[in-house]
C-alpha cells in the first residue's frame, strides 16, 4: 500500500489518508486488511479509530485506490454515521462482543427471506 496524500484535519481531530494499493494477481484486500496496511502508514495510529472509505477496484485491474479517515480519539470518530460504526463492529476489538448478536439476528432474517 502506498499513501498518494495525508491531510491534517484539525477541525474533526483526524488525518486523513489517500490511497493506491497494488495487488495484481491477488484478490482485492479485505477490509481488515485495508486496516492492517492503513494502520501501518501512520504510525502509532489505533485500528479502532481507523474509518476507511471510498474505495475503488476496477475490473480486470489489480490496483485499488481509496481513502482513509484515523481519528485521534473515541470522542472525534462519533462524527461518523451509525452505519458505519456498523460496518466496522465486527473489525474493532472494542466492539467484538456487541456484533455477535447482530450475527444471529442476520441468521434469522435470512432464513424467513428463504420459506
Amino acid at each position: 500500500m502506498e499513501s498518494k496524500d495525508r491531510k491534517e484535519n484539525s477541525l474533526l481531530n483526524r488525518i486523513e489518508i489517500e490511497f493506491s494499493w497494488n495487488h495484481e494477481g491477488k484478490a482485492t484486500p479485505s477490509r481488515s486488511e485495508m486496516l492492517d496496511q492503513v494502520a501501518s502508514l501512520e504510525p502509532g495510529s489505533n485500528k479502532d479509530l481507523i474509518v476507511i472509505k471510498h474505495v475503488n477496484t476496477r475490473f480486470g485491474v489489480g490496483i485499488t485506490t481509496g481513502s482513509a479517515f484515523i481519528y485521534a480519539d473515541e470522542e472525534s470518530i462519533k462524527v461518523e454515521p451509525e452505519y458505519v460504526h456498523n460496518r466496522f463492529s465486527g473489525l474493532r476489538s472494542s466492539n467484538a462482543s456487541a456484533d455477535e448478536p447482530a450475527a444471529e439476528e442476520n441468521t434469522s432474517e435470512d432464513d424467513g427471506g428463504e420459506a
